[in-house]
C-alpha cells in the first residue's frame, strides 16, 4: 500500500490560498518539492518515506510527510516519527562543548592531552598493519580546535581506505557496545595512530565522539545527562535522546537499504534495534534519535544566534566564530580533505566548528547563501540554517547509505527557487 503525501496542520490547502507567498515563498514552487519527493523517491521505491520541514521568517511554511515509516507495519510517516540523525548529533554536541568554552573551562589551542593525559604521546601512521604499525611522531598536539574542525588526525572504520581504519574495524571503535564506556572509547584510540599530524589535513572522524568525553570530562557529568541538561531541557526537546523510550517506540521509524538488486529492504527494526537498548557509550558523533519538531527548536535556536524564545544556550559571537570557515586560508575541504566521504560535499564549502559552511555561490556548485551552515547524517537525513535569508530546512528520511542519491543539492535548488521575496 503506497501512501500519498499529507500537509501537517499550519499547511493546509486553504492557509496557502489566503496567502500565496508565505514568509516570502511561492507555495506553488514550494508543492514542486512535495511532487519531487513523491514522484522521484517514494513512487519509485527509493525511499519507504520522508518528512521536509521548512521554517522561514519566524513560521513553517511546509512540514510535509510522504510514504511509510515503516514498511513491514504498514505504519504512515507520521509528524511525529523518530528518526536516527546519526551525524545530525554532531553539532549538537559541538555546541554543547562550546557553552563550557563560554564559561571558561578551556581554550580552543589547549591540548586535548589536558583532558586524556594517554593521548600525550599519539604518534603517525607510516606503514604496516595493525598491531605491527611503523609510526612517528606528531608533529604538533591535536587540540581542541582540532577535534571540532575534523583535522585531528582520527577516522572512521567504515571509511575502508586505510590500514588505520581497518584497525578501527578490528577493534570496533565507536560501534555500539552494552558495557563500553566513553572512557574505554579513548583509552582504546590512545593505543593507534593518527592518520597525520594535526592541523594537516581535514579527515572525517570519530572527533565529535571525543568531543563528547570532553563534555564529560570538563562539567562532571555523564554525556547524555550533560545534553539533557545544558541543551535538550532548555529547548523544549522532549523527543531527543540516545534511547529511544518504550512508550515512545510506536512512533520509532524502521531503516532501509538497498539489496543487490536495488531494491529497499529493512536495515535496523525499530523493534530491535540498538536504539532502542540500554547502553553506556554516548556516541556524541551519531548516537541521538530525534524528531522533525525538536530539531526544529535546535535549528530555531541556530537561527536565532543562540537563543530561542526567552533561553539562550550560547552567545551570538560564539555561534558566530563557531559557523566561521576555520579552514587555513579560508580554503574549501578540496584542498585539505582526505577520503571520499563526508555529509557535504567539498567544492566551495569549508567547516567551522561542527559545521560545513557555504562559501558563496561562485566558489560553490550548488545555490545557496554565504555563510550558510550545515549537516547531515548517515540515515540520508540533513539540515541547513541560512541565516541570510533566515531560513531552516530539515529533512528526514531513514536510508543508508546517505551519498546513495542527491537529494540534498535537489533539495537546495528547489527550496531557493520558491523564494521570491
Amino acid at each position: 500500500m503506497k501512501y500519498s503525501a499529507r500537509y501537517s496542520q499550519g499547511n493546509m490547502a486553504s492557509n496557502n490560498r489566503k496567502n500565496p507567498f508565505p514568509a516570502g515563498m511561492d507555495t506553488s514552487r514550494l508543492q514542486r518539492i512535495s511532487r519531487h519527493l513523491q514522484t522521484q523517491y517514494i513512487d519509485k521505491e527509493r525511499l519507504a518515506g520522508c518528512q521536509i520541514l521548512i521554517y522561514r521568517r519566524n513560521q513553517v511554511v511546509l512540514n510535509q510527510m510522504f510514504g511509510l515509516m515503516d514498511r513491514e507495519g504498514n505504519k504512515p510517516m507520521q509528524e511525529d516519527t523518530l528518526f536516527r540523525i546519526y551525524s545530525m548529533t554532531k553539532p549538537i554536541t559541538s555546541v554543547a562543548l562550546m557553552t563550557l568554552y563560554e564559561e571558561g573551562h578551556f581554550q580552543l589551542s589547549d591540548p586535548v592531552s589536558r583532558f586524556i593525559p594517554e593521548w600525550k604521546d599519539l604518534r603517525v601512521y607510516q606503514a604496516g598493519v595493525y598491531p605491527d604499525f611503523q609510526t612517528r611522531p606528531c608533529r604538533q598536539e591535536m587540540t581542541v580546535r582540532d577535534l571540532l574542525t575534523h583535522m585531528s588526525g582520527l577516522t572512521y572504520g567504515f571509511l575502508q581506505s586505510t590500514n588505520v581504519d581497518r584497525a578501527y574495524r578490528r577493534l570496533k571503535i565507536a560501534e555500539e557496545h552494552d558495557r563500553w564506556t566513553l572512557r574505554d572509547f579513548v583509552q582504546k584510540l590512545a593505543k593507534l595512530p593518527l592518520e597525520f599530524s594535526p592541523g594537516e589535513a581535514w579527515n572525517y572522524s570519530v572527533a565529535t565522539d571525543v568531543v563528547g568525553y570532553l563534555c564529560e570530562v570538563i562539567s562532571g557529568q555523564p554525556f547524555d545527562r550533560f545534553l539533557q541538561e545544558r541543551i535538550f531541557d532548555p529547548l523544549g526537546m522532549q523527543d531527543t535522546f540516545f534511547v529511544v523510550p518504550p512508550d515512545k517506540l510506536h512512533r520509532f521509524a524502521a531503516c532501509y537499504e538497498r539489496d543487490e538488486n536495488k531494491r529497499l529492504v529493512l536495515q535496523d527494526d525499530p523493534a530491535d534495534s540498538e536504539f532502542a537498548r540500554p547502553k553506556a557509550f554516548f556516541s556524541g558523533g551519531g548516537g541521538l534519535v530525534s524528531s522533525t519538531a525538536d530539531y526544529l527548536r535546535f535549528c530555531r535556536m541556530l537561527l536565532g544566534g543562540g537563543a530561542l524564545d526567552d533561553t539562550r544556550i550560547i552567545g551570538p559571537k560564539t555561534l558566530e566564530f563557531m559557523t566561521q570557515n576555520h579552514l587555513p586560508h579560508n580554503d574549501d575541504l578540496t584542498r585539505w580533505a582526505r577520503g571520499s566521504f563526508s555529509e557535504t560535499i567539498y567544492e566551495g564549502v569549508g567547516f567551522g566548528l561542527g559545521f560545513s559552511v557555504h562559501l558563496g555561490m561562485q566558489r560553490a556548485p550548488i545555490i545557496g547563501s554565504t555563510g550558510e551552515f550545515a549537516w547531515g547524517g548517515l540515515a540520508s537525513t540533513a539540515f541547513w540554517v541560512d541565516p541570510a535569508e533566515d531560513l531552516a530546512v530539515i529533512f528526514m528520511t531513514q536510508f543508508i547509505p546517505s551519498n546513495t542519491f542527491n537529494i540534498r543539492s535537489q533539495l537546495k535548488a528547489l527550496v531557493y527557487s520558491a523564494i521570491v521575496s
